[in-house]
């Protein structure tokens, strides 16, 4: 992208609030991985990534770690598509489900776990997949066995490049 994702304006806001905005309606508290001097000024608890370089897998074991709830949500700063509705829909059979994990997943199939909810009993598979050096996201869902959970697939489209944040971008009027 060449910028960072989660400060890219968005809706009058940035893409960043965008998203906290959601958790916070469909879970009740934000918190934020990432840089604290970057993201500090945005009013959520921001916690350093305790594994950098490796990738999503870090933040996801740096969040559950921080957490004092069973049950969080994780959710990509780079999903512009987002809602409440998609988020509580993860949540709302969570606990009831057995498993440790609650996946999004698009009519394509195919999962996406920078929309989940992980439970905290996940830690020790996160610590030893870090350990391992075995950072895919998709490998390590399929490890927790998780549940998929369809949403709609227009909220899990991520940006990544200038021409896809392109087709997110307000228009001028």
């Amino acid at each position: 992208m060449g910028r960072d994702k989660a400060l890219l304006p968005f809706r009058g806001t940035t893409l960043v609030e965008h998203l906290a905005r959601a958790v916070q309606d469909a879970a009740g508290s934000v918190a934020l991985i990432g840089e604290p001097g970057r993201y500090r000024s945005l009013g959520h608890p921001v916690y350093p990534d305790k594994f950098p370089g490796c990738g999503p897998l870090g933040g996801v074991y740096t969040a559950l770690s921080v957490s004092t709830t069973d049950w969080n949500l994780i959710v990509a700063c780079d999903m512009p598509g987002i809602s409440a509705d998609v988020l509580r829909t993860l949540l709302g059979g969570a606990a009831e489900s057995g498993k440790r994990c609650i996946v999004a997943t698009g009519t394509s199939g195919e999962v996406e776990p920078l929309c989940a909810v992980y439970h905290r009993g996940c830690l020790p598979v996160l610590a030893r997949a870090i350990e391992e050096k075995r950072f895919k996201m998709k490998d390590l869902v399929a490890e927790l066995d998780a549940m998929a959970t369809l949403v709609d697939a227009s909220a899990l489209a991520n940006v990544n490049t200038p021409a896809e944040w392109a087709e997110f971008e307000p228009k001028p009027k």
